[in-house]
């Protein structure tokens, strides 16, 4: 299970005061490239699960990943999370070629949990959603690790700051008291990044 702070940001604005407040805490800046799939009849989604290939930094890395039963509360996101190293050479003829995802990663744990957990048959094959690019920057701030994401979406551009935690609520008020004494407006997040990418507009 993952646990996680999400609080979203207004605009750019506040976005680069909240970049410049941290940037003595920087450790590094990743550009994430995001590529959804799921069966053409939805099985996965409709289920409330996300099979996603994450691209880092022009293909240095590629993870696998499943998400599954989400909650959003009071800027607090819970969701079953599996991740698996992929290589970045595979990863990229899946996306090409969608339909010979399942093959190319048949031994893959996550992709053997798809098709037992979710009813995927040998003869389906899956579809690309598409795709949403992330520049995360990562900073070590008081023994957290605070996660400042930029998201561009063909809809428009959204910012949140994040934190996996393993005492949320706690954490939350440090971030909170961070905002706050800095005078950076924020809102608790309602939506995980897929489901605003599924909804086709930023949340309001």
């Amino acid at each position: 299970m993952e646990v996680e702070v999400k609080l979203r940001l207004p605009d750019s604005n506040s976005h680069q005061k909240l970049s410049i407040i941290l940037s003595s805490f920087h450790t590094k800046t990743l550009i994430q490239e995001n590529i959804f799939f799921d069966t053409t009849n939805s099985k996965l989604s409709s289920n409330f699960a996300a099979l996603r290939l994450r691209f880092y930094n022009l293909d240095s890395y590629c993870i696998l990943s499943l998400k599954a039963k989400p909650i959003m509360s009071d800027g607090i996101s819970r969701v079953e999370e599996q991740e698996e190293p992929i290589d970045p050479k595979i990863g990229r003829m899946c996306v090409a070629e969608p339909g010979q995802l399942l093959g190319l990663l048949e031994s893959s744990k996550i992709i053997q949990r798809v098709r037992r957990e979710f009813g995927v048959g040998e003869n389906e094959v899956l579809v690309c959603l598409g795709m949403f690019r992330n520049v995360r920057q990562v900073f070590d701030w008081k023994g957290l690790k605070l996660e400042l994401d930029e998201t561009i979406y063909d809809f428009g551009t959204s910012y949140e700051i994040e934190c996996e935690s393993k005492e949320p609520e706690k954490d939350k008020k440090l971030i909170e008291g961070l905002l706050k004494d800095n005078g950076i407006e924020f809102s608790y997040s309602e939506a995980n990044k897929f489901a605003v990418f599924r909804s086709g507009k930023l949340p309001r």
